[in-house]
């Protein structure tokens, strides 16, 4: 998802290299675990809408169970998304502030919540989330971090693709700053095209950083009962099922 401010290149003139920086089966087991909190809802999943969902890869994973409609802000990425899943309704839209007339058993946002770095954009994803649930449906938020367990680090990744071109990253965290709601990430690519040239690009991410119970407070305050799930038995990320009561 791009965002006024936020990067302009892994979203932009990257996007082309999306599927080789973050390959598709990458994203299996986090649809594995959208699946798990939707069976939380009320009533039955079918018809999702995942906000800010790039170029489709965790979707790609919950097609063959779901009924789509996929919102992000990037051209480039949606361009992606639409030739990987042609089923699929796309929109591009700000996961702030999109409203489609229409509601959805399961609304998903997967990483790109991360691209909310004040409580009050925190707030209006919420809302927007709440806006298109049916009664008795859930939405489920995936946040990289949340402050109460946040530490900077750094990962690396990428992959080649079949003629010769090839991209890997290298993504390093700091340590918030005292009293702050954000992060720095700093993250160096480097791009091999299919003649053999290589570059290296560099983008800063600033992403937004709130504690669980802040999580808890808002998402309650735009109508949700809350539901918190850790992942790999409470040594992973810290994820958020919010359900809009039954009427």
């Amino acid at each position: 998802m791009t965002l006024p401010g936020p990067p302009e290149r892994l979203y932009g003139d990257l996007a082309p290299w999306w599927p080789l920086i973050s390959p598709v089966e990458v994203y299996e087991e986090d649809a594995v675990l959208a699946a798990e909190l939707f069976a939380l809802a009320a009533r039955p999943v079918r018809d999702v809408l995942e906000l800010g969902s790039g170029g489709g890869h965790t979707a790609y994973h919950l097609a063959p169970r779901h009924t789509l409609t996929l919102v992000d802000l990037s051209p480039g990425m949606l361009d992606l998304s639409r030739r990987l899943l042609p089923d699929a309704t796309h929109v591009a839209g700000d996961m702030r502030d999109v409203r489609l007339g229409r509601t959805f058993d399961g609304v998903l946002v997967h990483d790109a919540i991360d691209y909310m770095t004040t409580a009050d954009d925190l707030s209006a994803v919420f809302r927007t989330a709440f806006a298109h649930l049916r009664p008795g449906g859930v939405a489920v938020f995936f946040p990289d971090h949340v402050a109460d367990t946040f530490e900077p680090g750094t990962d690396c990744g990428g992959s080649d693709a079949d003629d010769g071109s090839g991209v890997r990253y290298l993504e390093w965290s700091l340590p918030a700053a005292p009293g702050t709601t954000t992060v720095r990430t700093d993250y160096t690519f480097t791009i091999r095209e299919t003649d053999g040239s290589v570059r290296t690009v560099h983008e800063t991410h600033v992403t937004g950083l709130f504690a669980v119970a802040e999580w808890q407070r808002l998402l309650a305050a735009a109508g949700f009962a809350v539901t918190t799930a850790q992942e790999d038995g409470g040594h992973g990320r810290t994820l958020f099922a919010a359900l809009r009561q039954p009427s």
